[in-house]
């Protein structure tokens, strides 16, 4: 994923990052929010990670096929952080699906076909 983010993606990237760093059940003073907002520089959001449920969130795709489109080199490479937690790079998932878009736009995503309704039999 070599492709560089586009602002509305490098401002997603940015909030969601925000977001799950300052979480609004966490009671935090407004020193620590901006101290905190000082911090999320390119390398650190570089190196933020989401879990499945954030993932999911982002992806609305069940987690067969995420696993099938990892499997083939088409979405970001999951890894483990421990034994029993795995996570996707924030910043490759959000250029996924930018790179999506894009193709969409573009014309060029590969699409099901639609299906021939005449093809069907009857409901007798």
């Amino acid at each position: 994923m070599t492709h560089q983010l586009k602002d509305g993606g490098r401002q997603a990237l940015q909030g969601f990052a925000k977001e799950l760093r300052v979480a609004p059940t966490q009671a935090r003073t407004r020193k620590s929010r901006s101290a905190l907002s000082r911090d999320l520089t390119p390398e650190i959001l570089k190196r933020q990670t989401v879990r499945r449920t954030e993932l999911r969130r982002l992806v609305p795709l069940s987690d067969t096929t995420i696993y099938e489109l990892e499997q083939r080199g088409e979405f970001p490479k999951r890894f483990y952080l421990t034994p029993r937690c795995v996570v996707w790079p924030l910043e490759e998932v959000l250029l996924w699906v930018d790179e999506r878009r894009a193709a969409c736009e573009a014309g060029t995503a590969e699409l099901a076909p639609h299906p021939d309704v005449r093809l069907r039999g009857s409901h007798d």
